[in-house]
């Protein structure tokens, strides 16, 4: 039993972790690099602890800092939240050595679902169908890799072993470009998750991207939260996720057949604690395994939404030794969410990264409206990391419903100092396609324009830039404005206690 955790991350993830741990009653330790020392994860804990330079490899990737911190707060756990160390065994089996509780699955799970190969051929062998790709476990010499392109056929994907949310993946069409991808693919990969291994993998034409929410306790129990639709990606990054799947709602059979399956997949390694299983889905519904991620995504707030079961908070408590506290019949989908991802990026200009200091935020709230985020008035967004800075996730009814929450939500969000995608968002919801769930894998990249969604509608630069200079004009009145003293150089209460004091 442990009474204090090290959440070993930062951002919107660190600062939904410390919550869960505030509502369990359970103290928090942050740690931060030096880019970070004024991050909303290090104020919300309990405390916090520096641990290097601004630079991924030199802080939040040194495991052997982040287990030195937990020893020396006395943590009883660590909590990987997503990317950095959250899928790596090593990582895992370090904290156990020490006598830390990892709040995560064990290292033998990660080792057989964290490397993709391993875990394609461990599924495999189960009777779950995987993508036709590379087959067998280690590493693969460029020469193999080839000799492999070859056999499987074009298109196909080179894909990092390590990690995920596109990290070390690149799309091929020929043989003559994969010298040049794959070596970009190795790099890439390394300097994410520390592995440069790939693989690689068929690419199913008009596929959907489906995925499964499992979670497992020590005691031999482990369901399924249904099914999140993750089909919305531009450059293999997930960008706009939903539950329940437009493509399988209709069909509840498929539904039950694939929840089944992603357990199976689970159990195949004995699995314990929050992770996903990943399907490609073709037009005619076939499924294929895809990946399993050993950790909590990014989208777990919709899965939430729809269900009512807090995922963080069973993390820990399936860390303590507790028993899930549902069952698969306690489980059922109710109403429809969705979550955008706010990334501090220019869609106008091919979505380049932008950094800055958030000079002002106008959060959007109301009925059915969540925002996860680390950000606030006077952060700075830095190149050091991921783009991601807030999630705005939604609540209906129905879809249509989510869609129009969703339009008035984005409509509300106010983020200045930083570009951000929001206007992306906003010209999707507006999509007859995406209206209409018409859209798989590559509808972003190859049918949908930002710049063909605007045609006809006015230009609202100059109606921009008159409101941002009426902006800093008010702010400036209000910082040079001068509040006088009363003419009394003492308070009403002073007064009062003299005039008492004179009736004496």
């Amino acid at each position: 039993m442990f009474n204090k955790v090290l959440i070993a991350n930062r951002g919107e993830i660190a600062v939904r972790i410390i919550r869960a741990c505030r509502e369990l009653g359970l103290q928090t330790v942050a740690v931060y690099s030096e880019n970070d020392r004024q991050a909303l994860h290090v104020r919300y804990a309990d405390e916090a602890y520096n641990i290097g330079a601004a630079p991924s490899r030199d802080s939040y990737l040194r495991a052997d800092k982040i287990i030195e911190c937990a020893k020396k707060s006395e943590a009883g756990a660590i909590h990987p939240g997503y990317g950095f160390l959250a899928e790596r065994a090593d990582f895992a089996q370090a904290c156990l050595d020490e006598g830390i509780i990892f709040i995560g699955p064990n290292p033998s799970s990660i080792l057989s679902m964290g490397d993709k190969t391993v875990a394609r051929k461990t599924v495999s062998k189960a009777g779950v169908p995987v993508v036709p790709g590379t087959e067998g476990e280690g590493c693969l010499r460029d020469e193999e890799i080839m000799n492999e392109a070859e056999r499987i056929g074009f298109p196909l994907l080179i894909k990092a072993s390590a990690g995920g949310g596109g990290k070390g993946m690149r799309e091929v069409n020929s043989i003559e470009e994969m010298p040049l991808l794959l070596k970009s693919a190795r790099r890439e990969a390394e300097a994410a998750f520390g592995d440069g291994n790939v693989y690689l993998e068929k690419v199913l034409e008009d596929a959907r991207h489906i995925e499964f929410q499992i979670i497992a306790d020590t005691h031999g129990n482990i369901i399924h939260l249904g099914e999140r639709e993750c089909s919305l990606q531009r450059r293999h990054q997930k960008m706009l996720e939903e539950t329940p799947s437009p493509f399988i709602d209709d069909d509840p059979e498929i539904r039950q057949e694939m929840g089944s399956v992603a357990v199976k997949a689970a159990q195949a390694v004995g699995y314990v604690n929050a992770g996903t299983i990943e399907f490609l889905v073709d037009k005619d519904k076939n499924y294929y395994f895809l990946e399993m991620n050993t950790r909590l995504q990014v989208e777990h707030p919709i899965t939430e939404m729809v269900t009512g079961v807090d995922i963080v908070k069973e993390q820990i408590r399936v860390a303590r030794g507790r028993q899930l506290r549902y069952n698969q019949e306690d489980i059922s989908q109710k109403g429809w969410s969705m979550e955008c991802r706010i990334n501090a990026e220019d869609p106008y200009n091919n979505f380049n990264p932008s950094t800055g200091t958030i000079t002002h935020i106008l959060s959007p709230t109301g009925p059915g409206v969540r925002v996860d985020t680390g950000i606030y008035p006077g952060f700075e967004v830095s190149p050091y990391y991921d783009s991601l800075i807030s999630k705005l996730v939604v609540w209906g009814e129905t879809r249509a419903e989510a869609i129009l929450r969703m339009r008035r939500a984005l409509e509300e969000y106010r983020i200045i100092g930083v570009r951000t995608n929001i206007p992306f968002y906003q010209r999707l919801m507006d999509s007859h396609r995406f209206m209409g769930a018409q859209y798989d894998t590559r509808f972003i990249e190859e049918r949908f324009s930002l710049e063909s969604a605007e045609e006809g509608l006015p230009d609202r630069a100059p109606i921009a830039a008159v409101m941002s200079t009426l902006v800093a004009h008010r702010q400036t009145q209000l910082s040079a404005q001068i509040i006088q003293r009363n003419e009394r150089d003492t308070s009403n209460w002073k007064w009062i206690g003299r005039w008492e004091r004179m009736q004496r």
